[in-house]
C-alpha cells in the first residue's frame, strides 16, 4: 500500500486537517475551540526540539502508521494471553521497534499521530499499541465492515480499563466462590464425574458481569438464554442459576430424584429463574444439553428467536452459548449455525459466544491432530465476527474485553466470539489421570497457580484487600456450603414452565366459513403478475371454494394454516424449499413475475389473526431442525414445522431427533409440538429420494412420546395440522408425506368433509366386499394402497381387503382389533409395504401383531436389503410388481 492510501485508510492521521487547525490558531486564537486551544498552547507555542521537524514528518508518519497498522492486524499472534505459555509465537520482525527503519536518534523525537495521543514519542507510540494489541488479549477485527472496524478500534484504543475498589473485590469473592464449589463438590465425592471448571473459573465472573452489565439497558424486561456442554455446568448451576447446593448433593447420592419431570445425568441438566438487579427482572434460563457438546447452538437460537416473535417493545433477549475449543472445530453443526445466524427466517440480532478453550479435547491435545486452522475460533470468520483472545488468568482483562462484546453486539446485533484461553487443571473428568497423554502439560499445570491466588496476590499488593477480607470470604462460604444451600444476590424464583400463552380453544368451522377462508387465499390482487401455472393452481383453489372440486394436498394444507390463523393462532414454517414446495404443490408464496415481489396470501385473512411466517431454510437439517425445535418448545401453543426437502435427508439431523425431539420431554420435561414432514415414497427415485426411515422413528417410539403418522388422503393432512394445536400436552408430530400422490385425484378431499375436526387413524375397506367371500386381509400404509388398489381392480379380485393404517404411534390398537373381530378371526393377515423387510415398519408391525394381539401376520415387501432402494428404475418397477402380484396370489 502506497503512502497516500495509508494516510486514507487509517483513522485519526489528518495531519494535514491538524496543521489547517493550527493555522487558524496562529491567526486567531478564538476561532478553534477550548480543547484545540489548550492543545496547540500546550504543545506548539514553545520551542521544542524534542518534536520531530516537518519536512520529515511524513516519512516517518508512513513508518509509524504503518508499525499501528501491524499491531491492529497481526498483533494478536503474539499476545500473551496463554496461561500455560505453550506454543507462543516469537514476535514478528515487522513488530519489533528495532527494525521500524528509522534512526536511533529520533526515537525518542515527538510526533502527532491522532488527537486522544497527542504528542508522543516514537517510543511511546510502539508501547502503547504494543500494549494495546499484544499483552493479556489479542484481537482479529480487520476484516469486519469499515464502519464497525473503525467502531471497535476506537473502543479498543481509547477505553480506559478501569476498575473500582469494590468491582475488583467482586471479581475476587465470584472467583473464590467458583472455586470453593469445586473443592467442596470434589471432597465430598471423590472420582465421581463432575467435569470441573477449574483452570476456567473466570468464566463464573463473566456470567455474573453479563447480568450487572445488561442489566443498566433501557429495559423493562431482559432474558438471557445459555447453552453449555458440561465442563462447569455444575458451577453455573449454583453459582450463576441459584440451584440449591442441597439439590446437587442430592443428585450425586441419587436420593430425592423426581424421575417424572426429569431424568438425566446431573451434568446435562437446566435450570430457569428470575434475577432482580437494578430494578429488573432478569429471566435466565440454562437449557438442557446432551453430551453431544455443540447441538445446543441452534436450541437456543430457537428459543430466542421464539421470544422476538413474541415479545413487546422495550425488552432485551440475550443469548450465550459456552464451547469447548476441540468441539467449536470438529463439530459441523457450529458452521452450519453460524451460517444461519444473520438469515431472515434464523436471525436473532447476535449472540455471545463464550469459548473455554483449556487446550485440550478429552486426552487429545496435539493442534495437529485437533484442527488444521491456527485458532479454535476461525470458524468464526466466515461471518466477520470479532474474536477475543483472552488470558483467563487475568480476571480484569477478560470483564474489559466482555464489556466491549456485548457493547458491539447491541450495537451490531452480530455475534461476537471470546476465546477464554485457560487450562483443564484435572483430567476430562475427576476419574481421568491426564498425566499418561499429556505429562509435560500437567507437570506445568501442577505448579501453575489458580486465578483465585494470582488474584488475590495482586489486591494484596495493591492494598485493595488484606488477608482479613479474604479469609471473611472463605468463612462465608464454608458457612454456605455446609448449610447446604447456596446464596445469591439476586432474588431467585424458579420458572417451572417455560411457556406463558394462553390456550385457544379451536372452533369446527361451518362449511361457509371453510368457503370464504379458502376463497380468500386464493383470491391474488389485480396488480400482481403471477406466473401462468401458478395461476391455473390458484383459480382451481377458487373453484375448490365453490366447491366444483375437491381440495388436493397443497390446498388442503394452506386451509389448514388459513383456519389456524384465523383464531389468532400464529404459524411458522421453514424448511428447504418450502414456500413452493420440493415437489411444486404447495405456493405459499408468489413472486410478481414483473417485479420479483412476493405476496402470501395468508397472512391478509383478517386483522386479528395469528402471525404467519414461512422462510426457505438453509440448505441444512441438523442446525434448523435444532433451531425449530427449540423455537417449538419456546412458544408451544403456535402451529411450528420443519420440513425436509425429502425425507431422506431427515438423517443428517440424527442428533436432533435422538437427543431431542425423541426424548427432551422424558430427560429434561420439554414439551414440544413440533411437526415435522417427511416426503417418503417408492417411486423410482433410487436409495436418497425414496425413504424417510420410518422404521428409525418407530425405533424411537415409547412412553406416548411424540405421533408418527402416514396421511393418504388431502383431508386427513388438514385434520392433522389443525389437530395439533389443540393437544393439552404437546407432542411432536412425524408426518410421511407423499410426493406423486398429491396429484393423484383418488387423494383429494370434497370440502364438505372438512366440518368435522376428526383424524382417522385407520382406515377401513372403502369397497362394498361381501365379508363371507373375504380370504386375506391386507394392512399396509401410504403410496402402496393405491397400487394395490389399482392392482386389485385390474385383476378383479373381491376377496382382500385394504386397510390402511394412518397413525403407527400411538398404536390403535383397540381399533385394528375391531377391524380383525370384524371380518372374522380365520382370515389370513398379511402387511404390505414398499421398504425392504429390514425397514419400514414391518418388523414394528409384526411385533404388535405377535405379541399384543396374538395373531400371525405374513410379509408382503422388497428382500431385505443394505440399501433404501435400487438406483434404476425398471428393477424399480419389476420389484413393485412383484410386490402387487405376491399381495393377491400367495
Amino acid at each position: 500500500m502506497d503512502k497516500d492510501n495509508l494516510y486514507n485508510n487509517l483513522i485519526f492521521t489528518n495531519l494535514f486537517y491538524l496543521e489547517k487547525l493550527y493555522k487558524k490558531f496562529v491567526l486567531d486564537k478564538t476561532s478553534v475551540n477550548k480543547s484545540w486551544r489548550s492543545f496547540f498552547q500546550k504543545n506548539f507555542m514553545k520551542n521544542n526540539s524534542s518534536i520531530i521537524n516537518k519536512q520529515h514528518h511524513h516519512d516517518i508518519m508512513y513508518v509509524i502508521l504503518q508499525c499501528i497498522k501491524n499491531f491492529r492486524t497481526i498483533g494478536h499472534y503474539y499476545a500473551n494471553n496463554n496461561p500455560l505459555n505453550f506454543n507462543k509465537n516469537k514476535i514478528h520482525d515487522v513488530l519489533k521497534i528495532e527494525n521500524l527503519t528509522l534512526n536511533n536518534n529520533i526515537l525518542n523525537k515527538k510526533i502527532f499521530v491522532n488527537t486522544k495521543l497527542g504528542l508522543k514519542s516514537i517510543v511511546e507510540i510502539y508501547d502503547i499499541y504494543k500494549n494495546i494489541y499484544c499483552e493479556n488479549y489479542g484481537i482479529e477485527y480487520i476484516g469486519l465492515p469499515n464502519n464497525e472496524k473503525k467502531w471497535l478500534q476506537k473502543k479498543i484504543e481509547f477505553t480506559k480499563k478501569e476498575f473500582s475498589y469494590q468491582e475488583k473485590k467482586t471479581f475476587l469473592e465470584e472467583l473464590i466462590v467458583a472455586e470453593y464449589f469445586e473443592k467442596f463438590i470434589g471432597n465430598k465425592f471423590p472420582g465421581t464425574k463432575r467435569f470441573s471448571l477449574e483452570g476456567c473459573d473466570v468464566l463464573i465472573p463473566i456470567l455474573k458481569e453479563i447480568i450487572r452489565y445488561i442489566s443498566q439497558e433501557q429495559a423493562k424486561k431482559i432474558n438471557i438464554i445459555l447453552g453449555m456442554a458440561h465442563r462447569g455446568r455444575l458451577n453455573v448451576l449454583v453459582n450463576i442459576m441459584g440451584k440449591k447446593i442441597q439439590t446437587i448433593i442430592d443428585e450425586f447420592n441419587n436420593i430425592n430424584i423426581n424421575t417424572q419431570q426429569m431424568d438425566d445425568v446431573k451434568y446435562h441438566l437446566g435450570y430457569s429463574t428470575i434475577a432482580q438487579i437494578n430494578n429488573k427482572h432478569i429471566y435466565l434460563n440454562l437449557v438442557c444439553n446432551p453430551s453431544h457438546l455443540e447441538c445446543i447452538n441452534p436450541v437456543i437460537m430457537g428459543i430466542a428467536r421464539a421470544q422476538y416473535d413474541k415479545i413487546c417493545n422495550h425488552e432485551i433477549i440475550l443469548p450465550i452459548n459456552i464451547h469447548g475449543d476441540a468441539a467449536i472445530t470438529g463439530q459441523g453443526i457450529v458452521q452450519e449455525t453460524l451460517n444461519m445466524s444473520q438469515t431472515n427466517g434464523y436471525n436473532i440480532n447476535g449472540t455471545i459466544h463464550i469459548i473455554i478453550n483449556n487446550q485440550i479435547g478429552f486426552t487429545n491435545s496435539n493442534i495437529k491432530d485437533l484442527r488444521s486452522s491456527h485458532y479454535c475460533t476461525d470458524i468464526a470468520k466466515m461471518i466477520n465476527a470479532p474474536i477475543f483472545h483472552v488470558n483467563a488468568d487475568n480476571v480484569e482483562d477478560v470483564i474489559f474485553i466482555l464489556r466491549i462484546a456485548i457493547d458491539y453486539r447491541n450495537k451490531y446485533h452480530k455475534d461476537v466470539f471470546i476465546d477464554l484461553i485457560s487450562y483443564r487443571r484435572y483430567g476430562h473428568s475427576e476419574i481421568d489421570d491426564p498425566d499418561i497423554t499429556q505429562p509435560i502439560m500437567y507437570n506445568f499445570i501442577k505448579k501453575h497457580s489458580t486465578i483465585q491466588k494470582i488474584y488475590q496476590n495482586k489486591l494484596l499488593l495493591e492494598k485493595i484487600v488484606n488477608k482479613k477480607f479474604i479469609e471473611n470470604i472463605y468463612d462465608k462460604c464454608k458457612k454456605i456450603f455446609e448449610k447446604k444451600c447456596i446464596s445469591t444476590n439476586h432474588t431467585l424464583n424458579v420458572i417451572k414452565d417455560h411457556n406463558t400463552h394462553d390456550k385457544k380453544s379451536f372452533i369446527q368451522k361451518p362449511i361457509q366459513i371453510l368457503k370464504k377462508l379458502l376463497y380468500t387465499i386464493s383470491t391474488i390482487p389485480n396488480n400482481f403478475h403471477i406466473h401462468k401455472r401458478v395461476k391455473k393452481i390458484y383459480l382451481d383453489r377458487i373453484a375448490m371454494s365453490q366447491e366444483k372440486i375437491p381440495l388436493d394436498w397443497g390446498t388442503a394444507e394452506n386451509l389448514a394454516y388459513a383456519n389456524i390463523l384465523f383464531q389468532g393462532i400464529s404459524c411458522r414454517l421453514s424448511g428447504e424449499d418450502i414456500t413452493r414446495g420440493t415437489f411444486a404443490h404447495r405456493h405459499t408464496v408468489l413472486y410478481d413475475q414483473t417485479t420479483g415481489i412476493p405476496y402470501i396470501p395468508l397472512k391478509y385473512i383478517n386483522k386479528k389473526q395469528g402471525i404467519f411466517n414461512i422462510y426457505n431454510s438453509v440448505l441444512s437439517e441438523e442446525s434448523v431442525l435444532g433451531f425449530e425445535y427449540g423455537y417449538s418448545i419456546q412458544n408451544n401453543n403456535s402451529l411450528n414445522i420443519w420440513e425436509a426437502q425429502f425425507g431422506d435427508f431427515a438423517n443428517g439431523a440424527q442428533i436432533i431427533i435422538d437427543q431431542f425431539i425423541s426424548s427432551g420431554e422424558k430427560k429434561w420435561g420439554y414439551q414440544s409440538n413440533l411437526i415435522i414432514l417427511l416426503p417418503h415414497g417408492y417411486e423410482g427415485q433410487g436409495p436418497e429420494h425414496s425413504s424417510a426411515r420410518i422404521e428409525r422413528y418407530l425405533q424411537l417410539c415409547a412412553e406416548n412420546n411424540m405421533k408418527i403418522c402416514v396421511p393418504t388422503l388431502a383431508g386427513q393432512m388438514y385434520y392433522l395440522l389443525c389437530q395439533q394445536v389443540l393437544q393439552v400436552k404437546k407432542k411432536p408430530l412425524i408426518i410421511m408425506t407423499p410426493k406423486s400422490l398429491l396429484r393423484n385425484n383418488l387423494t383429494f378431499t370434497p370440502l364438505k368433509n372438512l366440518t368435522n375436526l376428526h383424524f382417522f387413524k385407520i382406515i377401513d375397506e372403502i369397497q362394498n366386499i361381501d365379508i363371507n367371500n373375504i380370504k386375506r386381509i391386507i394392512f399396509c400404509m401410504g403410496k402402496i394402497y393405491y397400487d394395490l388398489l389399482e392392482y386389485r381392480n385390474i385383476v378383479k379380485n373381491n376377496c382382500t381387503v385394504l386397510i390402511r393404517i394412518e397413525q403407527l404411534y400411538p398404536f390403535p390398537l383397540e381399533m385394528i382389533k375391531q377391524i380383525i373381530n370384524k371380518y372374522t378371526n380365520n382370515k389370513i393377515i398379511f402387511w404390505c409395504q414398499e421398504e425392504p423387510k429390514n425397514q419400514g415398519a414391518w418388523m414394528y408391525i409384526q411385533y404388535i401383531f405377535l405379541n399384543k394381539l396374538k395373531k400371525i401376520i405374513y410379509y408382503i415387501g422388497r428382500e431385505e436389503s443394505s440399501s433404501t432402494a435400487t438406483g434404476y428404475i425398471n428393477i424399480h418397477k419389476k420389484q413393485q410388481q412383484n410386490i402387487l402380484f405376491k399381495a393377491f396370489n400367495i
